[in-house]
């Protein structure tokens, strides 16, 4: 392997054409520069330069040498920028959330990428496991949960809640338990973990989801009520999918008499270090979600 350090000097000697003057541009002396001349020439086992006192010309080995140690001193220069430059305010954000959180969010985020170009937003939806596997597996850096997560890899900080929300048809004013039996759920990737969290704080007679018919389901968040608005069920939603459902007339959404409000966790892998553009992001989601109105 060539030491790089020889190739340096005589790249500067074959762009500068003087021994004195290189030695002074590389604070060595006139014989340093002449022995790494001498030891990349035998460590190469051929002849570099054409020696013709006080002058030389590069021989064609030397002129093919000088060419492509320019090209791989100047990737080693920008290897060491590239490990060492960790801007706040430029690179790839990936990240993950749920559909309601997400709702809120990735307009904020597109506002924050309108301040800062360089930054490239690519921001999904899924559902928690979904989450979790993927931070597990890297194919996010970042995400969002409304459960906390269950493998020892995941590192997670509480940062906000969302309310809980049963809701329904717009007629529906009074949602008795045998409302909901009658009117069939429509499910979600978190239809179950939603319904569990908010039916059994208020219906002493809520098991489990599969005591309802089930009337329907979908996994595309902007989606999901407009099965409820058309009378053909009732589910459960954070309060911010609520809110972003272009018909609010045609459903009703219902506060229970015991609130249920779920924690919204900042999830990442317990052994990566966030670039520098991930904690700008992160200042953003934490602005947003504390300014609580949905």
């Amino acid at each position: 392997m060539i030491n790089t350090l020889w190739l340096r000097t005589f790249c500067t000697l074959a762009e500068i054409k003087h021994f004195t003057r290189t030695a002074e541009a590389l604070h060595m002396t006139q014989s340093g520069v002449s022995q790494h001349i001498q030891k990349l020439e035998e460590q190469l086992e051929t002849q570099l330069l054409q020696r013709e006192r006080p002058k030389f010309t590069l021989t064609e080995a030397g002129q093919r040498l000088y060419h492509e140690g320019q090209r791989i001193l100047t990737s080693l220069s920008n290897l060491n920028y590239l490990v060492t430059d960790d801007p706040s305010d430029a690179g790839c954000i990936r990240m993950l959330s749920p559909g309601s959180v997400g709702l809120r969010l990735y307009p904020q985020l597109l506002a924050l990428q309108q301040q800062y170009p360089k930054l490239h937003l690519d921001y999904r939806f899924a559902p928690n496991s979904a989450i979790e596997q993927a931070l597990t597996d890297a194919h996010a850096e970042l995400a969002l949960m409304s459960a906390k997560p269950r493998l020892a890899e995941i590192h997670y900080e509480a940062i906000a809640s969302e309310a809980l929300l049963l809701v329904t048809p717009a007629a529906i004013t009074t949602p008795t338990w045998q409302t909901l039996l009658d009117l069939g759920f429509i499910d979600h990737p978190d239809g179950q973990h939603y319904a569990d969290a908010l039916l059994s704080a208020n219906y002493p007679e809520f098991q489990h989801s599969a005591q309802f018919r089930k009337n329907g389901f979908s996994n595309q968040i902007a989606l999901l009520l407009q099965p409820v608005s058309m009378g053909l069920g009732f589910t459960v939603l954070p309060a911010y999918a609520v809110s972003a459902f272009s018909e609010p007339c045609r459903i009703r959404a219902h506060h229970l008499a015991n609130p249920i409000e779920q924690q919204l966790y900042l999830c990442s892998h317990q052994q990566k270090v966030l670039p520098n553009r991930y904690h700008t992001v992160i200042t953003r989601i934490k602005q947003a979600l504390y300014d609580t109105s949905p």
